[in-house]
């Protein structure tokens, strides 16, 4: 109990030194938040763009032609072997009359099709996997390949990969963005707190004279780091949600040309706790490494 009283004391005391100076910690909250804000706001544009890939491709899907001669009790068993698999959400069998009608219907060829002496085409399975990714979906091409009476799989991939790769090197550029700003932002609190423990050299001084332990004196430098982040956090989260309801707005009227529905997507929750506390983090770690190197080289005269 008294641990946590202590706590809240310091934490009430960083607050304090924080509206003591409110132009100057207003200035870093901001830096911060728009730091932020820059690859939070490319996570989300990704995660978005992802989603309306899969909606401009459509469902990803798997054919199967079945070989010549497959009776009737084949295909049946087939399909169920199909409709029990793990990987498999649902299928659809094209028997192959129904598939020469639609490429009859399909082409304009009705005369020339109508000409051949038998139906050239297979009986088929449409499938529909469950994971729409590429490893997945070739990992289940391979596999169905292997399967008695299938002469062909065939898998439409080429979209697949082509979004693939674009998302992976925006997720890259991303990821950079994020980490050199990241350490930007490690910067900005290690000279903040390096500045405060220079303005407080003589207090320092005092509370190692009477006692204080390094730990003590190290606390309030930590929890102003801490707390600084994490407003700075909470100000990218604001930034990002500002700017989706902003964007939302324009996309919305533009998608409703389309007959479209698509906006972009807000930050989940998960999301965002796991932003505010990466902040924070940040906060704290500029925060350590500051008072690390500064703080043993004050010492009482």
């Amino acid at each position: 109990m008294r641990t946590l009283i202590e706590h809240l004391h310091v934490l009430r005391f960083t607050l304090q030194r924080l509206l003591l100076t409110p132009n100057a910690s207003l200035l870093n909250i901001l830096v911060i938040g728009i730091a932020l804000s820059l690859p939070v706001g490319g996570y989300v544009l990704l995660k978005s763009a992802q989603s309306l890939g899969t909606q401009i491709a459509g469902t990803p899907q798997i054919s199967v032609f079945l070989a010549a001669g497959t009776s009737a009790g084949d295909i049946e068993r087939i399909g169920d072997r199909l409709r029990q698999h793990a990987a498999i959400k649902h299928i659809e069998f094209v028997p192959r009359e129904a598939a020469l009608k639609k490429l009859q219907q399909s082409t304009g060829l009705s005369d020339v099709i109508s000409s051949l002496s038998q139906n050239p085409l297979p009986d088929a399975f449409v499938i529909y996997p469950k994971d729409g990714s590429v490893a997945t979906l070739e990992a289940l091409r391979d596999e169905l390949k292997t399967w008695p009476r299938f002469d062909h799989v065939q898998l439409d991939s080429a979209w697949i990969h082509k979004l693939a790769a674009l998302l992976d090197f925006g997720r890259m550029a991303v990821a950079i963005l994020a980490a050199l700003l990241s350490f930007a932002l490690i910067a900005i609190t290690f000279n903040t707190i390096r500045l405060q423990i220079l303005t407080r050299r003589e207090e320092i001084e005092v509370a190692k004279l009477i006692g204080a332990t390094d730990a003590f004196i190290r606390r309030p430098f930590l929890y102003f780091g801490l707390t600084q982040g994490l407003l700075g956090g909470i100000t990218a989260w604001l930034l990002v949600a500002g700017s989706l309801m902003l964007l939302n707005h324009q996309i919305g009227t533009l998608a409703q040309l389309y007959a479209s529905n698509f906006s972009l997507q807000h930050l989940s929750p998960g999301d965002s706790l796991a932003l505010l506390g990466f902040s924070a983090y940040l906060g704290w770690l500029g925060a350590w490494f500051s008072v690390s190197q500064h703080l043993w080289q004050i010492e009482p005269r």
